[in-house]
């Protein structure tokens, strides 16, 4: 099993507006993919980071997670660049963590 985990911005360049209908498309692209999601939407995270040019840079982000039985790198690769664009940014941060579920051993 695999957990992915994107951190998506809560705001685009395009206003917080354009982020929720961002994430509203994208809610619908991944549980009609993978069958389900977790999105932690209650309470943003704060990114922080030192652009190239020596700026400080901040974004309020939420944590989308997924659960499946493969990573499919290039798929994925694929598909940030997507988000990228559909949420005004350079990149988006997709991570993948090999996973057990618990409940799999009762079964």
């Amino acid at each position: 099993m695999v957990l992915i985990q994107l951190l998506l911005p809560v705001n685009t360049t395009r206003g917080q507006d354009a982020a929720r209908q961002a994430f509203a498309v994208t809610r619908t692209e991944l549980t009609d993919r993978f069958g389900g999601l977790t999105a932690y939407l209650r309470a943003p995270a704060v990114g922080v980071w030192t652009s190239p040019d020596g700026d400080r840079e901040q974004d309020d982000v939420v944590m989308v997670e997924i659960v499946t039985d493969g990573f499919d790198r290039a798929w994925w690769r694929d598909y940030a660049g997507t988000l990228a664009r559909r949420f005004d940014q350079e990149a988006i941060h997709v991570r993948a963590l090999a996973m057990e579920l618990l409940d799999d051993e009762a079964g």
